[in-house]
């Protein structure tokens, strides 16, 4: 796996997933939320899969 998940992008990800998993236990949104532990485990490996299908990269070289 080589990172392809920089600064700003993996900050928003571990944001965005906590907010929504918060969200869910809560019973504020659907099940379906519990899929944003994704965005948390993508941010903190630096590592997302889809971004390496395409070949996007959001960190320096």
């Amino acid at each position: 796996m080589k990172i392809n998940v920089g600064g700003i992008d993996r900050i928003a990800r571990i944001i965005l997933g906590v907010i929504i998993i918060d969200l869910t236990a809560f019973n504020i949104i659907g099940p379906w939320g519990w899929l944003a532990i994704g965005f948390v485990v993508s941010g903190v490996f630096k590592f997302c899969p889809a971004y390496s299908l395409f070949g996007i990269r959001t960190c320096k070289r």
